[in-house]
C-alpha cells in the first residue's frame, strides 16, 4: 500500500475492477475550490441582510458549512432547498431556491471564468488545475481496460468544457454525467445504476474515487470500494482533515491525499501484492 494512503477498512477486498467512477471538482479539477467558503459566505450574508442570524460568525458559518457538506456530491440547488428551509426555520419567509442558487453561481463563476482564462491563455498548465496526477491515475485505469466515468453535481455544461479546458475529455469520451441546468432529479445512484448495467457487472467490481459524502455512500451502497480523495487547495500537498473526517464518516475504505502515489496505489487496489 503506498506510504501516503491511509486504510480505513482492514477487511477491504482488492481485486480487479471493470469500471471506475469519479466526482470531479475536488476529485479531478481544481477549478471551483473554494466553493464551500464562497456558498457559505453568500447564505451567511443573507441571513444577516435579513435579520435571521443572532450568532456570531464563529457560530453561524461552521453550522451552514456542515450542511453545505452534508449534501456535496448533489447538485449544488439540494443545498440550496436545504438553506431556504433554514430561513424559514429561523423565522424568514425564503426566495424560490433557484435565486438562491443564481447568487451563488454569479459569486463563484466570477472567480472561475478567471481560472479558465488562465488555461485558454497559457499563463497556467491544465495540469495546474486539477488534482496532483490525476492524467496519470486516469491513464492507469484506462490501460487496465476500466470503463472511466464522472458523476458531478456541477452543471453539465460546465463539467463538458472544464474537461475539455484540462484534458480529461479524452479519458472519458461521452460518459460525463452531470445535471443540466441545475436539474434536481440528477442523482449519482442513477448514474452507479447505470454503470452497472451497462457493464454488466455487480457493485464489487465498481471502484469509485471522490471527495463528497454522496458518491463514498452510493458506491459502498452497492458493494463497491470507495477511494476518499481529501484533497487540499491548489499549491498546497497532504491531507484535508475535515473532509478526511467526513468521508471516513460516510464509509470510504481508503483516503488518499491526491493521485501522487497512484503508481503503487493502483496495484495495491487491483490486489497485485
Amino acid at each position: 500500500m503506498p506510504p501516503a494512503a491511509e486504510l480505513l477498512n482492514p477487511s477491504l477486498r482488492r481485486r480487479p475492477f471493470r469500471a471506475a467512477l469519479f466526482d470531479f471538482d475536488g476529485t479531478l479539477s481544481l477549478f471551483r475550490e473554494g466553493w464551500p467558503a464562497v456558498m457559505v459566505g453568500m447564505m451567511a450574508e443573507r441571513l444577516r441582510a435579513a435579520g435571521l442570524a443572532g450568532e456570531p460568525d464563529a457560530e453561524l458559518r461552521p453550522h451552514i458549512l456542515d450542511f453545505v457538506m452534508a449534501l456535496n456530491g448533489r447538485p449544488s440547488i439540494a443545498q440550496m432547498e436545504r438553506f431556504a428551509e433554514e430561513v424559514r426555520t429561523r423565522g424568514g419567509h425564503p426566495e424560490p431556491a433557484t435565486a438562491y442558487l443564481d447568487d451563488y453561481l454569479a459569486r463563484l463563476m466570477a472567480v472561475v471564468r478567471g481560472r479558465w482564462a488562465e488555461v485558454t491563455t497559457g499563463t497556467a498548465a491544465a495540469a495546474d488545475w486539477v488534482v496532483p496526477n490525476a492524467h496519470a491515475v486516469l491513464a492507469n485505469l484506462g490501460a487496465r481496460g476500466v470503463a472511466l466515468y464522472v458523476a458531478s453535481g456541477t452543471d453539465l455544461a460546465h463539467v463538458r468544457h472544464e474537461a475539455d479546458l484540462l484534458g480529461l475529455a479524452p479519458f472519458f469520451g461521452p460518459n460525463l454525467y452531470a445535471p443540466a441546468d441545475n436539474t434536481p432529479h440528477f442523482s449519482k445512484r442513477g448514474v452507479i445504476e447505470r454503470i452497472l448495467a451497462e457493464q454488466g457487472i455487480d457493485g464489487s467490481e465498481l471502484v469509485g474515487f471522490g471527495d463528497g459524502v454522496t458518491e463514498t455512500q452510493e458506491v459502498k451502497r452497492v458493494g463497491g470500494v470507495a477511494v476518499a480523495v481529501a484533497s487540499v487547495p491548489k499549491g498546497e500537498r497532504g491531507v484535508h482533515a475535515d473532509k478526511r473526517e467526513r468521508l471516513a464518516a460516510a464509509g470510504a475504505d481508503v483516503v488518499v491525499a491526491d493521485y501522487a502515489e497512484q503508481e503503487a496505489l493502483v496495484p495495491w487496489l487491483f490486489g497485485e501484492g
